[in-house]
C-alpha cells in the first residue's frame, strides 16, 4: 500500500470528483425545469381520458374487478382539474354517471367494440342504457375506438353500429380512430355527428420529435376542418409519453409530456378546438401490448400522484435524489472491494472506474424499474445489472490486484469464470440486438446493461470459446447498421446503444485470441 502524499492527494481528488460527477449525472436528469402554465378561459381543462384501473389492475383480470371506491376518488381528483371524462367502455361503470353528477363532471362514454360479435352486442346495449338513463350526464356517445386500426371490424359493419346507435339515443354518435383512418375510410364520416381523430405524434409511422409535435398537430386539425367542414371535428385522443424509449427524434419525457400538452391547451383555447387529453393516470398493464412507452402516458402516475404535467416546474427524474443516493452505495462498496492503490498510477484509476461502475449500474437499476412488467422480465433485467455488479468486481480487482485475504480469494474466483461473464454479455448483446432489429418497436434500448461489461472486457480480456465469440460478434455486426438504418441517425437513444453494441462486438472479437496470445 503506497502512502506517498502524492498518490493520496490523486485519490481523493479523484474521488472528489467522480461524487461531483455523479451529482451532476443525477441533478441533469431530475433538475425542475420551469415551463409556462397553459392559459384556461374557464379554469378548467376540457377532457381527459379515464380508466379506472389501479396500478395493478387491467381489462383482462378476470373478474374485471373495478373498485367504487377507486372510481369515487378519481372522479372526485379529475373534477378539481377537468370538465369532462371520456371512457372507453361501459362494462363495469354503470354507477359512473352518478358519480360523475355528484362531482359536476360530463362524460363521454364508449363502447368498446372487437370482433368478438357477442361481447361488442353486450357493450352496445349497455351503452344505450347509460346513455339514455343520464342524460344530464353523458354528453356524447362513441361507438368504437381504433377498431378500424386494429382490423376488428369493417368500415361497413362499423358504421352500420354507429347508425344504430344513433336512431336509438338522443346524444351525439361519433367513432375515434387515429386521424390517418379516417382518410383510409371516407365512407365513416357521413355515418357520425362529429369527427372524433386521435393525434399522437410519437406514434405515427413517422414520428414527430417535440419541437415540431405542435405544428403537426395544427396542420392535421386544419385539414380535417377544410375536408369535413360543416361537421365538427373532436380531437379525441393527444398526448405525449413520459417514459420509454426514442422513436426517431421523439423523445419521451416528463419535460417533453408537459410542453406537447401545455402546447396543446393554448392552441385549443386560441383556436376554439375541442380535445380530449390520453391520459389521466399511467397504465401499466399497457406495457405488455405498447411496451415500456405505453404505461406512461398519464397525467398522474399509477399511484394518482400529480407528475406535474399541467402545471408548475416539471422534473424528468423527480426521484433524483434516490439515485444519486444508490450511486453512492454502489461507489463506496466498490471502493471497499478494489481497496486502496498499491501502485501510484491507479491512484486516480480506482475511484474512477468504480465511479463508472457505480453511475452505470444505477441508471441500469433505474431503467429496469421501468421496463419490467413480469416476473420474467424481472429475473432478465436483475441477470443483467447482476452481470454488470461481476464484471466490475473483477475490473477492480484486476486494477489492483489484492496480495492475500478475502479479495485475492474472490479475485482469483471471478478470473475463472470470466469466460463464462464474458460469454453471457455476448449472447446477451446479441440477443438483445437481433430483438431490436426483428421486433423493434416496443423495446427500449438496453445501453447501460452493457456497458460496463463492453469496458471492461476491452481493458481486461478473458479467454472464450473462439467460434462462439465470433459468432456473437457477427450476429451483432450485422444487426447494428441495421438497427441504425431502422431507427436512423436522429435517435440518440439508438445511437448510444450501437456505440455499446460496436464496443462489445470489438471485445467479442479479442477475446478469441488464445490466452497466451492476450497476456502478450
Amino acid at each position: 500500500m503506497t502512502s506517498q502524499p502524492r498518490s493520496i492527494l490523486t485519490y481523493c481528488c479523484t474521488l472528489l470528483a467522480t461524487l461531483l460527477a455523479l451529482l451532476g449525472l443525477w441533478y441533469g436528469l431530475g433538475r425542475e425545469q420551469p415551463l409556462p402554465d397553459p392559459q384556461l378561459a374557464n379554469g378548467k381543462l376540457q377532457c381527459a381520458s379515464y380508466s379506472p384501473f389501479d396500478h395493478d389492475q387491467s381489462p383482462f383480470n378476470k373478474p374485471l374487478n373495478i373498485r367504487r371506491e377507486r372510481v369515487e376518488a378519481d372522479v372526485a381528483l379529475l373534477a378539481q382539474r377537468f370538465n369532462c371524462l371520456r371512457t372507453y367502455s361501459v362494462t363495469g361503470l354503470e354507477y359512473l354517471p352518478d358519480i360523475a353528477r355528484r362531482h359536476g363532471i360530463k362524460l363521454m362514454i364508449g363502447a368498446w367494440v372487437s370482433r368478438a360479435p357477442k361481447a361488442t352486442r353486450k357493450e352496445i346495449e349497455l351503452l344505450v342504457k347509460t346513455a339514455n338513463a343520464h342524460p344530464d350526464v353523458v354528453t356524447a356517445v362513441i361507438v368504437g375506438n381504433e377498431a378500424l386500426l386494429r382490423r376488428e371490424i369493417t368500415a361497413k359493419r362499423l358504421s352500420a353500429l354507429i347508425r344504430e346507435v344513433k336512431s336509438r339515443v338522443s346524444q351525439p354518435v361519433t367513432y375515434a380512430d387515429v386521424w390517418e383512418f379516417w382518410l383510409r375510410h371516407p365512407e365513416m364520416a357521413p355515418a357520425v355527428d362529429f369527427i372524433t381523430i386521435h393525434l399522437l405524434p410519437y406514434w405515427e409511422d413517422d414520428p414527430t420529435g417535440i419541437d415540431g409535435a405542435l405544428t403537426e398537430v395544427k396542420q392535421v386539425h386544419e385539414k380535417f376542418e377544410r375536408l369535413y367542414a360543416p361537421k365538427p371535428i373532436f380531437v379525441g385522443e393527444t398526448g405525449w409519453p413520459s417514459e420509454g424509449r426514442q422513436r426517431e427524434d421523439a423523445l419521451p419525457s416528463r419535460v417533453n409530456e408537459a410542453r406537447f400538452i401545455r402546447g396543446v391547451i393554448d392552441m385549443a383555447e386560441q383556436n376554439g378546438w375541442q380535445y380530449n387529453l390520453i391520459e389521466a393516470f399511467d397504465q401499466p398493464w399497457k406495457r405488455i401490448s405498447e411496451g415500456t412507452v405505453g404505461g406512461y402516458w398519464g397525467l398522474f402516475d399509477a399511484y394518482r400522484a400529480d407528475k406535474g404535467v399541467l402545471a408548475g416546474p416539471v422534473s424528468n427524474l423527480p426521484l433524483w435524489r434516490n439515485w444519486l443516493g444508490v450511486s453512492a452505495l454502489l461507489l463506496a462498496a466498490g471502493l471497499l472491494l478494489g481497496g486502496l492503490p498499491r501502485a501510484r498510477r491507479n491512484a486516480w484509476a480506482l475511484p474512477l472506474l468504480a465511479g463508472i461502475a457505480a453511475g452505470s449500474s444505477a441508471l441500469w437499476a433505474q431503467q429496469m424499474t421501468l421496463d419490467s412488467r413480469h416476473a420474467g422480465e424481472w429475473l432478465w433485467n436483475g441477470a443483467l445489472l447482476t452481470l454488470n455488479l461481476l464484471v466490475a468486481a473483477r475490473a477492480l480487482l484486476q486494477l489492483n490486484p489484492p496480495a492475500a485475504g478475502w479479495r485475492a480469494q474472490l479475485a482469483a474466483w471471478l478470473e475463472t469464470r470470466a469466460n463464462w461473464w464474458l460469454l453471457a454479455a455476448g449472447l446477451a448483446g446479441a440477443w438483445l440486438m437481433l430483438a431490436l432489429v426483428f421486433d423493434p418497436r416496443y423495446r427500449s434500448f438496453p445501453t447501460f446493461a452493457l456497458l460496463l461489461p463492453a469496458l471492461t472486457f476491452l481493458r481486461w480480456p478473458a479467454h472464450g470459446p473462439r467460434d462462439e465469440l465470433g459468432l456473437l460478434a457477427v450476429l451483432i455486426a450485422l444487426g447494428l447498421p441495421v438497427m441504425l438504418w431502422q431507427e436512423t441517425l436522429s435517435n440518440a437513444q439508438a445511437l448510444g446503444w450501437g456505440a455499446v453494441s460496436l464496443l462489445l462486438l470489438i471485445a467479442l472479437w479479442r477475446c478469441r485470441r488464445p490466452a497466451l496470445q492476450q497476456r502478450a
